[in-house]
């Protein structure tokens, strides 16, 4: 339970609180909390409808806090206000210049519960039509379609280290498509 809160930062993003909070065993203490408004990530299927090797557009981004390139699945941060689909939806026409028919919600996950509440919701994204990607400034993004058996190799050989990617991609095959 918290008792108190204090903020330490306010950033374009994320704000970072050290909140004083008492503990099921009814001590207290001070965490720190990156508190983040959520986000969305969709997994583009460009087979449609979805077969047992479908191609996944898969995006090579550059991130900054990595040191490098990453495989990812296209992904952004809610907007005040925003739902989680419409988020999908303007996230996959930012990064991939996309446009999906259908959005099929996964689930949705933490990413680092121990010191954010940031929460990530899954889709997956069907019926795909091209159109031209608006990125943003900061944004290095290839979109490079591969079939669903090589992403799988790519997560099972480490090349895929992406967390939201991973656990979309996973689930996706294990529960929709049952592989």
């Amino acid at each position: 339970m918290q008792l108190d809160s204090r903020r330490i930062y306010t950033g374009r993003v994320v704000r970072l609180d050290v909140d004083t909070v008492r503990f099921p065993d009814g001590s207290t203490g001070q965490l720190e909390l990156i508190r983040h408004p959520g986000a969305a990530a969709i997994v583009p299927c460009a087979s449609d409808p979805p077969g047992a090797d479908p191609t996944i557009l898969l995006i090579r981004q550059y991130r900054y806090a990595t040191g490098g390139q990453l495989w990812e699945i296209p992904a952004g941060t809610l907007d005040p206000g925003e739902e989680p689909e419409a988020c999908a939806r303007r996230e996959l026409l930012e990064e991939t210049g996309v446009t999906a028919a259908r959005l099929e919600r996964l689930t949705s996950i933490w990413t680092t519960p121990g010191f954010t509440t940031e929460v990530i919701h899954l889709y997956l994204a069907t019926g795909l039509t091209a159109g031209e990607p608006s990125r943003e400034r900061d944004e290095f993004i290839e979109v490079v379609p591969q079939p669903l058996s090589r992403v799988l190799e790519l997560i099972r050989d480490g090349a895929i280290v992406d967390a939201k990617t991973v656990v979309a991609i996973l689930y996706m095959a294990g529960f929709v498509l049952k592989l």
